[in-house]
């Protein structure tokens, strides 16, 4: 695409950068916020700004939080003994999405893969067993991708709990072997939080 303004270039490429916007829908942005009042692109920027500045991970589970517990962390109401294992924040966005889980999170932070040179050590185990020492967690509800990687990562830490008193369970397959969590729709993940059965070790 040829445009008149170097400024509206700049501003499609810095959208289209973003992951699934192609130039089209870039400029159709950018066009949007030239027809705009000035001060709604301020605020707009602004906000951009404050979160990419201000934004954190929870200490306890590493959910993106603005303090240093997120608010999941926080919530006195949630049953804090029973801990969901996800890949990532989209997966705890998903879970949340369900309306079904009342309980904790902690996110890995990806899963064993070596092919892609990803072993235990790059991902958030350490800190999960320091909770599981630390905390009266009662159950551990793996909810990674049911893939072979995922599966992987399942044994993995299961085995470093087989000592420990802590139940742990997967989630009902109502989500296709092969499939990532994050596309899974509502209802499906859902049901399959409540119907989580007993992982053997």
């Amino acid at each position: 695409m040829q445009f008149s303004s170097t400024l509206l270039n700049d501003a499609v490429e810095a959208f289209s950068s973003l992951p699934g916007i192609g130039k089209k829908t870039a400029l159709r942005l950018v066009l949007h916020l030239i027809n705009q009042e000035v001060s709604v692109t301020q605020k707009f920027s602004k906000d951009l700004l404050q979160m990419r500045e201000q934004i954190r991970h929870c200490i306890k589970c590493h959910n993106i939080s603005d303090s240093e517990l997120c608010i999941v962390c926080q919530d006195k109401k949630r049953d804090l003994s029973v801990i969901c294992l996800v890949e990532d924040i989209r997966d705890v966005i998903a879970i949340e999405s369900t309306g079904q889980y009342f309980g904790g999170y902690h996110i890995l932070g990806g899963i064993i893969s070596p092919i892609e040179g990803i072993g235990p050590a790059d991902l958030n185990i350490d800190s999960l067993m320091r909770r599981i020492e630390e905390e009266e967690v009662k159950e551990l509800i793996m909810a990674v991708s049911p893939t072979i990687e995922g599966e992987t990562t399942i044994f993995y830490i299961s085995k470093m709990l087989s000592e420990k008193h802590v139940k742990v369970s997967t989630i009902a397959r109502g989500v296709s072997f092969g499939g990532e969590l994050q596309y899974a729709d509502e209802v499906t993940l859902g049901r399959s939080i409540m119907s989580r059965t007993e992982y053997t070790r």
